[in-house]
């Protein structure tokens, strides 16, 4: 990215060899994954605004190719994932080893780049976050996308009862397999009271909600009494405002979650998230969906289509 005109700016460029200073890894990339906010960050629009130029991508997967002074927990030749600021969209990165992860052995590539990013913001979010429980009944929004399917599955794993939206039949159909004991289309106006029917009027212990706007607007009539509406994002475009007289009269919890904040106040959290989730991977609790590849070179087009809505699970990037 040489001007922040979104997806469309970007440009193939070839860049000089990275090495690794001291706490570093280098890694020859195979996998890198696709996120909402990699469009963001290419319109300026997200928290994370680097200096031009820049490349975005958050999440790859690879081989280990070099590593600085001082890395003790990796060495040349090393499977690995690696979770960034920014710069993934490239075929060699370098990265501080507190954002590098061993990868299970029967992962593949393509996997470990998905499992990244909306695998951690799930796991983070309904555990350290919203203390999701074992019988609670969890509601997630956008639910066939890629932080969605993620949070059903480990909401399934962890034993919650998983209600999931989505907006046609094949996307609801794919909440299901991937774990939802009910998937609800969010375009009929009475999923609410739907929601509200299946908890008996009670409503939903934890909604997970990467959408924000009418969808958040609509969960605080659903929410249970002593509920959390889990802030992850504003997809819609909206970034609503909470009416705190509903809050106060339900006493439920809005918690709001800013993951990549974790590295800088408590990258502990996120070693500990990742252990968690690749033992949920080795026990076939939780398997990543990736529902497309691209070659790195038409990353444009791949981003046109998660911000299009044309995707389910995770799009991946191929060097």
């Amino acid at each position: 990215m040489h001007q922040l005109g979104g997806p469309g700016s970007l440009r193939r460029e070839e860049l000089e060899a990275v090495s690794a200073d001291p706490g570093q890894v280098v890694i020859d990339v195979s996998a890198t994954g696709c996120n909402f906010f990699d469009i963001l960050i290419t319109q300026g629009k997200y928290q994370v605004r680097p200096e031009l130029p820049f490349s975005p991508g958050a999440e790859v997967a690879g081989t280990v190719r070099e590593v600085g002074e001082g890395v003790e927990r990796f060495a040349v030749g090393d499977r690995v994932s690696a979770l960034l600021a920014y710069g993934g969209f490239a075929s060699t990165v370098v990265a501080p080893q507190e954002r590098v992860f061993s990868m299970p052995s029967q992962m593949t590539f393509e996997e470990a780049a998905a499992l990244g990013v909306v695998y951690q913001t799930s796991y983070v979010g309904l555990v350290h976050r919203a203390n999701l429980r074992q019988g609670e009944t969890l509601l997630v929004h956008a639910a066939a996308g890629g932080v969605g399917l993620a949070a059903v599955q480990i909401g399934a794993a962890l034993g919650a009862r998983v209600l999931g939206t989505a907006g046609t039949p094949d996307k609801l159909d794919l909440v299901k397999q991937n774990g939802a004991d009910v998937a609800l289309n969010y375009r009929d106006e009475d999923w609410v009271e739907r929601v509200n029917e299946l908890t008996d009027g009670r409503g939903a212990d934890v909604i997970y909600d990467p959408v924000g706007g009418d969808t958040f607007d609509l969960s605080t009539k659903c929410v249970a009494f002593e509920g959390r509406i889990l802030i992850i994002g504003f997809a819609s475009g909206r970034i609503p405002s909470a009416k705190m007289n509903r809050v106060l009269v339900k006493n439920f919890s809005l918690v709001g979650l800013h993951w990549g904040l974790y590295f800088e106040k408590n990258p502990q959290v996120l070693q500990d998230a990742q252990e968690a989730i690749s033992r949920l991977y080795a026990a076939r609790k939780i398997a990543p969906v990736v529902s497309a590849t691209y070659p790195l070179v038409d990353a444009e087009v791949a981003l046109a289509a998660l911000g299009a809505r044309k995707t389910t699970g995770k799009i991946v990037l191929i060097p």
